[in-house]
């Protein structure tokens, strides 16, 4: 059985090309371009890692987080982010709450990223 992972950015670029990566790697992917949206996907399907933008409109990345880990707290949860000094309180705040998650910070490059998938999911 093939791993899931759901790609949530409000960049269609990005979850394209993380789309096409992954996918060449062998994984299945599905993708959402809000906050909302990835956690009615993650509600709705059998999701074995999350890679997720803080910086979006309406539900930023770390109110998805959050409910993401109502539904589970035990999947990887990647935020891949080009702003985490802005959100650093958030995440701060996440962290003391026993909330689980990693940060990478964008641009990844596409050996990196299936270096870290793999190394999670392998």
């Amino acid at each position: 059985m093939s791993k899931r992972i759901l790609i949530i950015d409000d960049e269609e670029s990005i979850r394209k090309s993380f789309s096409l990566v992954l996918g060449d790697a062998g994984y299945e992917v599905d993708s959402a371009a809000s906050g909302e949206e990835g956690v009615e996907k993650f509600r709705n399907g059998q999701i074995n890692m999350v890679l997720l933008d803080l910086k979006m409109p309406g539900m930023d990345g770390v109110q998805t987080l959050r409910e993401i880990r109502k539904m589970d707290s035990d999947v990887p949860v990647y935020i891949v982010t080009a702003f985490h000094a802005e959100f650093f309180d958030q995440l701060q705040s996440a962290f003391k709450d026993d909330i689980e998650f990693e940060v990478m910070r964008k641009p990844v490059e596409s050996d990196d990223l299936c270096a870290i998938v793999d190394g999670v999911l392998g």
